[in-house]
């Protein structure tokens, strides 16, 4: 089962996507990483890459192909991938289709976890974490048992990311609906589109997930 993951930055495609690769054996693609492994490999599409932002240029389509493809050829990808961060274009879509095709592969789905703005603001600003074990809180949600106690090291610790502000959040929120929500329409022609309301509960929204992918289904 092949699969793409699409939803503003604080969705939760990283928690799902997670779940996903611990309970079916599927392989996170996230573009980021593959560029960073492909040029520390130092492979021919990697070396081209690392030229390209030493230059302080941006990596083309062609050769985020490149790195793709290379990392589709790997044998633990046979379980099915998720395809995160990429693609953003409808001409990006469109060059996957083609690299797809070519390696005997397709896409079975393309799933967006859809999100309140107003709602994922809140859900995004309010959290913060355990300064020393990663322990995750929110200021409504989930607060310490004992104020200001981490639950599970005891620390009085805490920390919050920097972009977690209002402003940060609606900007990535914008960016999402200006540059990769536009790639939706294209699959939706295909009947690819699925989608999973966001906002509900991590495990409500995994149940979902999986059953689109278990039965074949549009929408969840």
């Amino acid at each position: 089962m092949n699969i793409i993951l699409l939803g503003p930055p604080g969705a939760g495609k990283g928690t799902q996507a997670t779940r996903l690769v611990a309970e079916r054996g599927m392989v996170q693609l996230s573009t980021g990483d593959m560029l960073r492994a492909a040029v520390a490999a130092g492979t021919p599409v990697g070396n081209k890459a690392k030229a390209v932002m030493e230059a302080g240029q941006l990596v083309s389509d062609e050769i985020v192909i490149g790195i793709l493809s290379d990392r589709l050829d790997q044998p633990d990808v046979a379980g099915g991938f998720i395809l995160d961060g990429f693609p953003r274009t409808v001409a990006q879509a469109e060059a996957l289709d083609s690299l797809l095709a070519a390696k005997g592969m397709k896409l079975d789905h393309v799933i967006e976890l859809s999100v309140d703005e107003d709602a994922l603001v809140d859900r995004i600003t309010g959290r913060y974490s355990c300064a020393k074990c990663g322990e995750g809180y929110h200021d409504r949600y989930k607060l310490p048992k004992a104020p200001g106690v981490c639950d599970v090291c005891g620390s009085a610790e805490f920390k919050r990311r920097p972009d977690d502000n209002e402003e940060t959040v609606r900007t990535r929120m914008a960016e999402y609906r200006a540059k990769t929500a536009p790639i939706l329409p294209y699959y939706e022609a295909r009947g690819l589109v699925a989608r999973v309301d966001g906002m509900a509960d991590i495990g409500d929204v995994n149940r979902s997930i999986e059953r689109i992918l278990d039965s074949g289904g549009r929408s969840a």
